[in-house]
Parts: C-alpha cells; sequence; structure tokens
C-alpha cells in the first residue's frame, strides 16, 4: 500500500519518516501522475494559500478534489486541514473545499504563540500523546456528518467527515505514530 504526500510545500519529510517507520510506502505527491497508485493523502502542514495557490496554477485542484469525493482518504495536518474546509474565517476563497468545516486561520496567534502539550485523543490511543501547535488553526463550526474526534480547551482541532480526517496539530513532529496509524486504518478500509 502506498500512502501519497503532498509535496508541494510544508512538512513533507515528517510524514513520509512516519509512514515509512510503520512499514507503508511513501510517495512523494509532486504532479497529477503521482496520485494514480495511491491508497490515501495527507496534506501536511505549511503554507495553505501558497499551497492552494500551486495547486490551482498545476491543474492538481479540481482532480484532487474529485478524488476525494470519490472516496481517497485523505488526511490534512493544519494547513492541509484549511486546504479541505469548505469555509475559512474571514476569507472568501477556499481551495479543495470538501469538509463541512469551518475554520480559524492562525487561530492561537502567530509563530511565538506556538505551543505542545499532551492529551489523550480517545479514537487513536488511550495513552497521553503530544500535540503540536505550529501557527495552528482549529475548526470553529461543523457540519452535521462531521465527528468531532478531540477538543482542546473548548476548541476543536480533530475532526473525521467519511474519508477526510482533520488536525490543527503536527502529528508527523512527535516520534508518536497514532495518528498516522490511525490514517494507515482509514486507508486500509
Amino acid at each position: 500500500m502506498k500512502i501519497g504526500v503532498l509535496s508541494l510545500q510544508g512538512g513533507v519529510i515528517e510524514h513520509i519518516k512516519s509512514i515509512n517507520a510503520l512499514g507503508f510506502d511513501a510517495v512523494e505527491v509532486k504532479t497529477l501522475k503521482d496520485i494514480k497508485d495511491i491508497s490515501g493523502l495527507i496534506l501536511p502542514g505549511g503554507e495553505s494559500t501558497a499551497i492552494g495557490k500551486i495547486l490551482r496554477e498545476t491543474g492538481m485542484l479540481t482532480t484532487l478534489r474529485d478524488k476525494v469525493l470519490s472516496g481517497l482518504p485523505v488526511w490534512g495536518t493544519c494547513a492541509g486541514m484549511i486546504l479541505l474546509a469548505k469555509e475559512i474565517e474571514s476569507d472568501s476563497t477556499t481551495h479543495l473545499s470538501v469538509m463541512d468545516i469551518k475554520v480559524r486561520r492562525n487561530a492561537y496567534g502567530r509563530q511565538i504563540d506556538s505551543f505542545s502539550t499532551e492529551d489523550i485523543v480517545k479514537c487513536v490511543s488511550d495513552k497521553s500523546i503530544p500535540l503540536v501547535f505550529i501557527r495552528a488553526p482549529f475548526i470553529v463550526s461543523v457540519g452535521e456528518d462531521v465527528e468531532v474526534l478531540h477538543e482542546l480547551k473548548g476548541n476543536i482541532v480533530a475532526a473525521k467527515q467519511n474519508n477526510i480526517l482533520v488536525t490543527s496539530f503536527h502529528p508527523e513532529l512527535t516520534e508518536n505514530l497514532e495518528f498516522h496509524k490511525y490514517f494507515i486504518s482509514m486507508c486500509q478500509s
């Protein structure tokens, strides 16, 4: 099984290392031909506006949207969450617009306000896992088909809708592989 990692900008290598550490093949997705034989796709953290612009310029946006709407499992971390959201607070531009969530960009503040914490995310582990937030968004509202997977201090930081998983935080920046295991299980089912 091959898991694609959108490799246009952002935290690509860290996701690839995590997938490989679990014994699966990670594929860098840079062009449309790279998504042909993948079982799932990770949209990494980075700069959502820049990634969205590159997706449009390369002609990948519509094809990726169609793949996700057709059932391809996808996981967006941080900027990836923004790319997947149907609505971005205070911004009329959306990107893939496939998940029924509204997100607040840089919800925790600027780079200097980034932080790490630990918490139990019941759907992935019964033990506390590290959560790393870097200029992170959070979800301000969800549609009725969206399952909230985790909240931190009253803010939604992880959610799932059918084949779409999003996290405000960066599991790839920790040694913990529980979220990657969870996503791989989505790709296998």
